[in-house]
């Protein structure tokens, strides 16, 4: 299910189905894109921060077109503690491997591989980073 912003409009919540991962695209070559992102972090319980959000920053591979700075968007998986993704969605390979990426995420968030959790996964993400 996709939301071009949030909070989501409360009139089908009966029929919504369970949230396992919230993912926030980020279009790096648009500033707005960055600021609805941090609109609609507020209304994301937080809960969900224990694993279940990722930032998924677009456009990575046209660097002199950029109008957000890595570094802010960075900062921002810090301050949630959730891993940030990097991808150039016109690149078939990249998108290919970021969709299976993602999808992999998804299957821990919803509880479909044995013995890992999504806040294990998370941390083990962060481990790797350090």
């Amino acid at each position: 299910h996709l939301a071009t912003s949030l909070p989501l409009p409360s009139k089908r919540d009966h029929l919504r189905p369970r949230i396992d991962l919230v993912v926030f695209m980020i279009d790096i070559k648009s500033k707005y894109s960055l600021k609805n992102v941090e609109t609609s972090l507020a209304h994301v319980d937080a809960s969900y921060f224990l694993g279940k959000v990722c930032f998924l920053v677009t456009g990575v591979g046209r660097v002199n077109a950029c109008s957000i700075e890595t570094n802010a968007i960075c900062k921002l998986g810090e301050a949630y503690g959730s891993p940030v993704l990097f991808c150039e969605l016109e690149l078939e390979g990249i998108r290919v491997a970021t969709a299976q990426r993602l999808l992999r995420m998804l299957q821990i968030c919803a509880g479909h591989v044995a013995g890992v959790s999504a806040l294990s996964f998370v941390s083990l993400m962060r481990n790797s980073d350090d």
